[in-house]
């Protein structure tokens, strides 16, 4: 598992400050990575497309790695404009490959921004309003339900209890370096501040990304590991997505045995998937 950063760059925008990287020539690929991660955990998807010819970006969404805290907002539609002005910033179009909250993220800047966003891929996404399951936190099936919830907002504070989701989100065998991958997570989330936008990010709601589904005009792929906790049903919640894109512009693949983080988990098999989305828009 890479959990190096490459040469950092930085974009001043708006509010803030966004670190970045880019390797590999070619199409451009720009890789977000959801909550309380950062650009690192997509280190072995990026070499992967990196070496199948594309010019892959890495991107510290706001308040997370080396991008700045203290951004007066936390929304999918900031970290879109986020997203957008970076590929403006590198030329663009782009693929964009959003985890979790970014994929929220990626579906409003493809309606917003066609012309920069040739397609998006979004990576367990949470593009809807809806609760969180965590199936396996609680044996008890009669107080998981309420374990669920209490879960759901107290690990937004706690870098204890996100560690402690984060073994949840990994079902089965545990990839390579996952220790050091937690250690480098505890430690970044430990930083001033940085559960606070972790917090902030977590109160806000999917509903502005749900709202644009139907205003895309790219495609979009949905890659749902089949073992996903935070869903009861995380094919369910997939095919709900593609179901609200209009028709022909979605499509669904599923990553058997992967949980939450697919990308970490199998990174060959999600850089496979991209590099056929991508190499299927550049082709078409």
């Amino acid at each position: 598992m890479n959990v190096n950063f490459a040469s950092t760059s930085l974009l001043e925008v708006q509010g803030g400050t966004l670190a970045y990287d880019v390797t590999g020539d070619g199409p451009l690929i720009v890789l977000a990575p959801g909550m309380g991660q950062n650009r690192t955990t997509f280190g072995e998807v990026a070499s992967l497309l990196t070496d199948a010819g594309f010019r892959v970006a890495r991107m510290d969404i706001r308040g997370h790695g080396e991008s700045s805290a203290g951004w007066d907002t936390y929304s999918r539609t900031d970290v879109a404009h986020d997203l957008i002005a970076l590929i403006r910033e590198l030329g663009g179009p782009a693929v964009i490959v959003g985890h979790s909250f970014s994929g929220g993220a990626a579906t409003i800047a493809a309606a917003l921004e066609p012309e920069l966003v040739t397609g998006a891929v979004e990576l367990g996404p949470f593009t809807r309003a809806q609760r969180l399951d965590f199936k396996g936190l609680g044996s008890n099936p009669r107080y998981r339900k309420g374990l669920s919830l209490l879960l759901g907002a107290a690990l937004l504070r706690s870098v204890g209890l996100w560690k402690r989701y984060l073994d949840h989100a990994f079902p089965g065998v545990k990839p390579a370096g996952f220790d050091e991958y937690l250690a480098q997570t505890e430690a970044d989330l430990r930083r001033p501040g940085r559960m606070a936008v972790v917090t902030k990010m977590g109160q806000s709601a999917p509903t502005d990304a749900g709202a644009k589904l139907a205003e895309v005009r790219v495609p979009v792929l949905v890659l749902m590991g089949d073992l996903d906790p935070d869903w009861a049903d995380p094919a369910a919640e997939a095919a709900g997505i593609v179901a609200e894109l209009p028709e022909g512009l979605g499509r669904l693949e599923t990553v058997e045995g992967a949980g939450h983080y697919p990308h970490v988990q199998f990174p060959e098999r999600v850089a496979d998937a991209v590099a056929a989305f991508a190499t299927g828009l550049a082709d078409g």
